[in-house]
Formats: C-alpha cells, sequence, structure tokens
C-alpha cells in the first residue's frame, strides 16, 4: 500500500500575533512546517499533502520547490474537515498518515509503528501520558485496555478528565476507511467543529483494532501556539543538536548556550565556546577551536583553525591553520589560504587572502588578491569602488603595505614590493620596488599654537 501524509496547517495561530501563518514561524532557522515535511519525506516512498488556509499563498511561496499536493481548507471547520479536503487526491488503496504543521520535533521512527499498523488494516494512534493532560482529548478505553473512542477535554465528563493518557491527534488509516467515515463527522460538540478524532469511534465499530504508540519524549509531540511554546520547543531541539555533538567528540564549554539553524559538521577534537551561532551549512575540520559569541553561516572552516571571539564569517572558505579576529569580520567570497591571519577589526570581503599572509588590525580588503606571506599594515584598506565599478586590486607574494594606506584599484603591487606607510598608491608598484605616495613632511621652526580667545 502506497503511503499519503496529510499535513495540516491551514490555521492562523492567533495567539502568535503576528501576521505571519503560524506554520511559517521558524525553530532553528526553518519555518516549523519545514521540519515536519523533512521528516514526512524521509518515510520511503510517501507523497505529500498538505492542507493550508490562513496564509496559503505565503506558505505555497515558502515551500515553491517542494514537491508537495495542496489543499485549501476555505473555512477551519474542524481537523476531520481539514483531512477531507486533501483526500479527494488520494487513492483508495493508499494509507493516510495525519501530521500537523506546528508539531514540528515528531520523528521518523516514532511514526513508523503507525504506518505498519494501518498497512496490517488497522488503526494507528499516537498517545502521550502526561502528569497534566489539561485541554487535551482523553483516550478512552475498555475493560480490557482496549481504546474505544477518544473524548475532547471540553466534552469530557469529571471521571474521564482524571485520564492522563491523551490524544496526539497524529494517526495513521487506510485512506478508504477515511473516506468513509469522514462525511459521517458531526459538529454536535462544544466547538462546534468535525472531529478527526471521533474516527476512533468509527473505527472501533466497524471491527478495527486500535493499535497505539507512545513517542520517547513529550516533547516530540507538544504543539506550537505562542511563542513561548515556540522558544520551549527551540531549546529543546537545540540541546538534542548539541548533545550529538558532545556524543561525536565535540567540546561546548556550554551545551545551553549554542544555536544551529541549519547543518554543522564536526571533524575530531573541536572545541566552541558560548554564544556560537552556525547558520546554513557549516563544516568545521579536525581541531578547529572556535571562541565566544562568533556567528558563522554558510563556510568551510579547515583544520587547526583558531576563530576567535565576536567574529562574522558568511560564505568564506579558510584554509588549515588559519588565526581570525577577535571581531574579524569574512564576508561572502573571502578565501584564506593555509596559515592566512585576520585580525581585529578587519574585513574581507571577495578576496583571496595567500598563504601566512597577514591582515592583522583594522584593515579593509575588498576585491584584491594578497600573495603568500604578504603583511598589510594596520589601517589599509583598497579603494575597489568608485561610485559606479567595482576594480581589484593585486598584491603579490611577500609584499609588504605600510600602515593606513589607500590602494586605489585598479592596482598592482608586485612580488616583494613595499608600500611606504599612509601612501595613496594609484598606479602600479613593481617587484622589489618601494613606492611613497604621501605629502612631503615640513617642519616650521617657532610656530604658535592657537590661543583660546576671551
Amino acid at each position: 500500500m502506497s503511503l499519503a501524509v496529510v499535513t495540516l496547517a491551514a490555521g492562523k495561530g492567533s495567539r502568535m500575533k503576528s501576521a505571519r501563518p503560524k506554520v511559517l514561524h521558524t525553530l532553528a532557522g526553518q519555518p516549523m512546517l519545514g521540519h515536519v515535511l523533512d521528516t514526512a519525506m524521509s518515510l520511503s516512498g510517501a507523497e505529500q499533502h498538505v492542507v493550508i488556509g490562513h496564509g496559503a499563498d505565503l506558505i505555497r511561496e515558502a515551500f515553491g520547490a517542494t514537491p508537495v499536493n495542496w489543499a485549501v481548507q476555505s473555512e477551519q471547520k474542524g481537523t476531520g474537515h481539514a483531512v477531507a479536503q486533501a483526500l479527494p487526491a488520494i487513492s483508495d488503496d493508499s494509507v493516510v498518515l495525519v501530521l500537523y504543521g506546528d508539531v514540528p520535533l515528531i520523528r521518523r521512527d516514532t511514526l513508523l509503528p503507525l504506518v505498519a499498523a494501518a498497512r496490517a488494516g488497522n488503526l494507528g494512534l499516537l498517545t502521550v501520558t502526561l502528569p497534566d493532560p489539561g485541554g487535551y482529548g482523553r483516550i478512552v478505553r475498555d475493560a480490557s485496555g482496549d481504546v474505544q473512542a477518544i473524548v475532547e477535554h471540553k466534552d469530557a465528563s469529571q471521571a474521564q478528565r482524571q485520564i492522563r493518557e491523551v490524544n496526539t491527534g497524529i494517526l495513521a488509516a487506510p485512506a478508504a476507511r477515511l473516506k468513509h467515515w469522514l462525511p459521517q463527522l458531526s459538529a454536535d460538540n462544544a466547538q462546534g467543529e468535525y472531529y478527526l478524532t471521533d474516527v476512533i469511534a468509527m473505527a472501533v465499530a466497524d471491527g478495527l483494532q486500535i493499535v497505539t504508540h507512545q513517542p520517547d519524549s513529550a516533547a516530540e509531540v507538544e504543539g506550537v501556539n505562542d511563542r513561548l511554546q515556540l522558544a520551549r520547543l527551540e531549546r529543546i531541539y537545540q540541546r538534542q543538536l548539541a548533545d550529538e555533538l558532545m556524543r561525536n567528540g565535540v567540546a561546548l564549554m556550554d551545551p545551553e548556550r549554542l544555536d544551529i539553524r541549519g547543518s554543522l559538521r564536526v571533524g575530531d577534537n573541536v572545541s566552541i565556546d558560548v554564544g556560537c551561532v552556525f547558520e546554513g551549512e557549516v563544516t568545521l575540520g579536525n581541531n578547529v577551536r572556535i571562541g565566544p559569541y562568533n556567528l558563522i553561516r554558510n563556510s568551510r572552516i579547515g583544520d587547526g583553525v583558531e576563530i576567535e571571539s565576536f567574529c562574522h564569517i558568511e560564505q568564506a572558505d579558510v584554509a588549515s591553520a588559519c588565526h581570525l579576529g577577535p571581531y574579524a569580520r569574512l564576508r561572502p567570497g573571502a578565501e584564506l589560504a593555509s596559515g592566512a591571519r585576520v585580525g581585529n577589526f578587519c574585513e574581507i570581503k571577495k578576496s583571496q587572502i595567500g598563504e601566512g599572509a597577514k591582515v592583522n588590525h583594522l584593515s579593509y580588503i575588498g576585491d584584491a588578491s594578497v600573495g603568500a606571506n604578504a603583511n598589510i599594515g594596520a589601517g589599509t584598506i583598497t579603494c575597489n569602488y568608485d561610485g559606479v565599478n567595482k576594480s581589484r586590486t593585486e598584491i603579490g607574494a611577500g609584499a609588504f603595505i605600510g600602515s593606513n594606506s589607500a590602494l586605489v584599484a585598479p592596482v598592482t603591487i608586485g612580488t616583494d614590493a613595499t608600500v611606504g606607510a599612509g601612501s595613496v598608491i594609484t598606479r602600479p608598484v613593481a617587484d622589489g620596488e618601494l613606492a611613497v605616495g604621501r605629502g612631503k613632511q615640513r617642519n616650521i621652526s617657532g610656530w604658535n599654537r592657537p590661543v583660546k580667545k576671551d
């Protein structure tokens, strides 16, 4: 039997106090719906159906490249009504797995037993036992322990409200059965909605076994209704990622102060201090040491690199044994060869810094190539923009650029050339030459400083 996953994502999420659809609010840098779809797509051969309503166009736009069949629930009339919107596109011989776009931490392994139960002709139901089940639908069992029904909290009797096993809303059932049951749902309840949970009693009446399964952690099935709940799940998810890193040998100074908003691949003997944020695709080589409060986005960091505190690294490629920071910024297109150094308050943009080259203090290198073992003095800038066009600066191997120099592009500084401090260089400097481009110093004897007027 083929598998069709129906993810419900039509709700407005008014308690989020935002015009953005609830399922587009992010957890670890990705929309909640994206987490759910990633899990759903990890199920072999599953076709994806998403029911949308509030903010439908925004959701479609956000997931335009994702292979999804969209169904629209124009009026939010309950979970049963929502699932019914997707069923016309699903074949009768399929199994339907129902997920929720605001339950982002659900795991593949938790869903497999439900799918297996439905493929056997039964109904798979995910439940969870909570110390405080208030607000959740209760799982009603008979004397033999078999599930008979789910009763929503507002419709439950006092005796039923004492039950601690509750419904998560996640279930799997044969599609043909759902197509038979859903038209029979009634909105005669406290909410005036068509509850998907009412199909449990229908399944029992039709002789199906209700096969229940529970997640390893209750956090897996927690939904998000407001920003407090989203923040709670963010920290749970980040701690899960941190624990996995530590199991793989990464030294985290404080696993509670780490944020991974994408994919982080690490080598051996890596150390990460507090407050670091990793976004997009980031790779750290062996023996990398990262100081506190760094942001690294879509970058590769080679073996033995040391990154001091407060660096900002984006779309950069850093080869082995480099040293960065503190307070260094690598912008997109920055490429550092082995052993290069970029120090405090330096910015590198779309430039290649050669092996062993040094840009140590207060410098801007943009649209440039710096040769091996060159030294860029403090306060040096490449003047790469004339107000209309960007131009390149080429600095040869072994060149020495004196402090507070301005290299006006396009310009070439030759191999082993020297630029005197404070120079403005507008013409090429040949290999081995000394270039000095500054006003001649004058010393004036007998000069009197201005005095303050009465």
